[in-house]
C-alpha cells in the first residue's frame, strides 16, 4: 500500500524567524481556554531565548529537563493531567528544544483530546481524535522530530511512538540562529541521526524515488557540513543542517529506518541512552549492512576529534542483552525494510544479541 502521509501545514525558515512566533500564534489565541502551553528545554531557563518567548500573562511555560532520559508515557500523562486540572484546555502547545521536546509537544497535544494513558496509543494509527494545535521550534537539528509523524515515548513495556497523521506539527519555525550554542559532540550526534536516517532509508526494500530524492540531498548536505572543506559549526552549516534534518525526516517517512534504529531503541529502553548518541554507538558496528556509511561516520568522528566508547557489552549481563534484543526484535517494520520479506528467517533474538555484543 502506498503511503498517504500528512506533511507540516506551515513552515517558516530563516535567521531571526523565531520573532515571527507571536504573530503566528495570534490567530489561535481565542481557541479552547485561551492560553498556550510552552514546553521548553530546561537548558534555556534563565537564558536569553527564554526571555524572547512571547508568553502572555495567562500562558503556561514549563521548562523540562530532558537529560539524561528521553520522554516517557508517565511524563506525558502527568503533564496533561496537571494542565487540564489547573488551567483547562490550551489553545495550543509550543515545543522549543531538541528532539525530545518536539516529541513531548506532539504527544501531549494528542493526549489533551484522547482519554486514558498514552501507553494505549503507542503504535500506528491508534490515536482516536485529532490533538490540539501544536507548533515546533527545534533548537538542535538532526532528529527530524520537527517533521515526523511520530512522537517517540518510552513506556513501562516498550519504547514506541504515537504515530499518526495528527502527530505532525501544524507549524514549524526553523531558525538556524537557535542551534549555534550546541556543543560539538551533541552537534555531531544529532546530525548523525539525520545521516543515519538517510543511509537506512536508502538501504532497504522500501526505498523509492520519492524517499531517495530527500535522502540524496540530505546526505549531500551532511557530507558538506561534517567532511567538506568548510566543515564545522559555521552559520552556513547551521542553515544546511536545519534543512538536512527536515529532509532526512521526510525521507524516512516515505521509506523506513533499519537495523541501527531498531537496536538503538533497545539501548535507549534498557539503559536510557539518548537516541542520537545510541544511534552512533550502534551504527559504527554495522559494516555488513551499511559499509560505506559506517566508513564515513568514522571519518566524521576523526575530523571533529570525537571518540565513541568501545567494549560496552563487556559490562552487560546476558539478561540485559536479551532484554535489548527483545525490544529491537519487536520492531518488525524496521527489520522488514532492512533485511527483506524473509527477515524472520534470518533474524532472531540470538542474531540480535550477537550484534549487541559488538558494542
Amino acid at each position: 500500500m502506498h503511503k498517504n502521509f500528512k506533511n507540516i501545514d506551515k513552515v517558516v525558515f530563516g535567521r531571526g524567524s523565531f520573532s515571527e512566533m507571536e504573530g503566528i500564534l495570534a490567530e489561535k489565541r481565542n481557541d479552547n481556554d485561551k492560553f498556550f502551553l510552552f514546553v521548553v528545554d530546561k537548558y534555556f531557563e534563565g537564558k536569553e531565548l527564554a526571555k524572547r518567548i512571547p508568553a502572555a500573562t495567562n500562558d503556561v511555560v514549563r521548562f523540562i529537563d530532558v537529560d539524561p532520559h528521553e520522554p516517557t508515557t508517565d511524563q506525558i500523562d502527568s503533564l496533561r493531567d496537571e494542565i487540564l486540572a489547573g488551567h483547562g484546555l490550551p489553545a495550543g502547545v509550543i515545543g522549543i528544544g531538541g528532539g525530545s521536546i518536539m516529541d513531548i509537544a506532539k504527544a501531549v497535544s494528542l493526549m489533551f483530546t484522547n482519554e486514558g494513558s498514552s501507553t494505549l496509543y503507542q503504535g500506528l494509527n491508534l490515536i482516536k481524535k485529532p490533538g490540539i494545535y501544536h507548533l515546533g521550534v527545534p533548537t538542535i537539528s538532526g532528529t527530524g522530530a520537527e517533521v515526523s509523524m511520530t512522537a517517540v515515548l518510552t513506556g513501562p513495556v516498550k519504547k514506541l511512538g504515537l504515530k499518526c497523521d495528527w502527530t505532525v506539527f501544524n507549524q514549524v519555525i526553523l531558525d538556524p540562529e537557535l542551534i549555534a550554542s550546541v556543543p560539538v559532540d551533541k552537534w555531531l550526534y544529532t546530525g548523525m541521526d539525520t545521516y543515519i536516517h538517510c543511509i537506512e532509508s536508502e538501504n532497504g526494500i522500501k526505498n523509492n524515488a520519492y524517499s531517495h530524492a530527500y535522502a540524496e540531498q540530505a546526505l549531500k548536505l551532511c557530507r558538506e557540513i561534517y567532511l567538506g572543506d568548510n566543515a564545522g559549526q559555521t552559520a552556513e552549516n547551521d542553515d544546511k543542517l536545519m534543512v538536512a534534518s527536515m529532509m532526512g525526516g521526510l525521507s524516512l517517512t516515505y521509506s523506513e529506518v533499519g537495523v541501527c534504529h531498531a537496536m538503538s531503541y533497545g539501548l535507549s529502553k534498557i539503559f536510557g541512552e539518548k537516541h542520537c548518541y545510541a544511534n552512533c554507538l550502534v551504527f559504527q558496528h554495522l559494516d555488513e549492512f551499511y559499509g560505506e556509511g559506517v566508513t564515513e561516520l568514522k571519518q566524521m568522528l576523526v575530523k571533529h576529534n570525537i571518540t565513541l566508547p568501545q567494549g560496552l557489552s563487556k559490562n552487560w549481563s546476558d539478561a540485559e542483552i536479551t532484554a535489548m534484543a527483545e525490544v529491537a526484535y519487536n520492531l518488525p517494520f524496521m527489520w522488514h525494510h532492512a533485511i527483506g520479506d524473509d527477515w524472520k528467517e534470518k533474524v532472531n533474538i540470538d542474531f540480535i544479541k550477537d550484534l549487541y555484543k559488538r558494542l
